[in-house]
């Protein structure tokens, strides 16, 4: 199920301003860039990089972070993404109540799970 129509605005008003306020300059953008996707109740952010091997309109995504939403509990299960590339439950804090305190927890990166 898809996250209602005023949650899922929400989340794209607070996760893009997280994700510009984190974009490197322009010039830097073909090279490296971060963006994010809302998937049904999920919202993944994650790095951009041109392939190694592949033409220059290939790139590569490289997951950051992920959150998903459990409303029967109303909260925001956080994720992390081990060098096994699964997607694992974010221990220091595995769930939080809204984006915003998602957000937060992805800027302090205080176990550097996230941003490395």
């Amino acid at each position: 199920m898809a996250l209602a129509e005023i949650e899922a605005a929400r989340v794209k008003r607070v996760v893009g301003s997280f994700v510009q306020k984190r974009r490197p300059p322009p010039h830097i953008r073909p090279k490296l860039d971060v963006g994010y996707r809302v998937t049904g109740q999920s919202v993944e952010i994650f790095k951009v990089r041109p392939a190694w091997d592949g033409g220059p309109s290939e790139t590569l995504e490289g997951a950051v972070a992920k959150a998903t939403y459990v409303r029967a509990r109303k909260c925001w299960r956080i994720f992390w993404m081990r060098a096994d590339l699964k997607w694992h439950s974010y221990d220091p804090a595995p769930e939080v109540a809204s984006i915003d305190e998602f957000v937060a927890l992805v800027e302090e990166d205080a176990n550097a799970c996230f941003w490395g």
